[in-house]
C-alpha cells in the first residue's frame, strides 16, 4: 500500500505537477499541514487551489496527523529547503548555501548531485559533500542583482 507521500504525489501529478515535500507545523496553536509543489512554468493560484480540493477528501480518509489541521499547498519558493536527493538535482546551477558537520558555512553554485553526494562550486574550487555530512541546505537568491559567488 501506498504511504502518505506517494498518495499525495499522486494527486498532485494528475495536475501536471511535481510534489517537493510537504511539512507539520504549529502556528499561533494551529497545525497546518503544507504541501509543496513544483512545476515547470511556474505554480499560480489557480493550481494550488485545484490540488488542495482534490487532497482533502484523501487526507480526510488518511489524515496527515491527529485532530483538527489547516491545510495549505504552495511552491517551495525561490529560496527552499533542500533534503532530498531529487531536491539537490533539482537545484544544479542555483546558489546553495549549506551548513556541513564540522566545516561550518558553505555558500557556492551546485554543479551536480547524486544520491549520495554533492558537488559546491565555492570561491576556492569545487567541493564535494555528502549528503550524511550535510546539517542543512538551502537555495538562495542573489537579491541585490550581482554575483558575489
Amino acid at each position: 500500500m501506498a504511504n502518505l507521500e506517494d498518495r499525495i504525489a499522486s494527486i498532485v501529478e494528475s495536475h501536471g505537477a511535481s510534489f517537493y515535500d510537504m511539512e507539520k507545523v504549529s502556528e499561533n496553536g494551529n497545525t497546518i499541514v503544507r504541501v509543496y509543489i513544483t512545476k515547470d512554468g511556474g505554480v499560480d493560484l489557480d493550481l494550488c487551489a485545484d490540488i488542495s480540493v482534490d487532497l482533502s477528501p484523501m487526507l480526510d480518509v488518511h489524515p496527515p496527523v491527529d485532530g483538527h489541521y489547516y491545510l495549505e499547498v504552495s511552491s517551495p519558493g525561490i529560496e527552499r529547503i533542500l533534503k532530498k536527493p531529487s531536491h539537490f538535482k533539482s537545484a544544479i546551477g542555483e546558489r546553495v548555501k549549506l551548513r556541513i558537520s564540522g566545516e561550518g558555512k558553505k555558500r557556492g553554485i551546485l554543479t551536480g548531485a547524486d544520491e549520495s553526494e554533492i558537488v559546491l562550486k565555492e570561491k576556492d574550487g569545487e567541493f564535494t559533500y555528502r549528503y550524511d555530512s550535510i546539517l542543512k541546505a538551502k537555495t538562495y537568491y542573489d537579491w541585490s542583482g550581482t554575483a558575489s559567488d
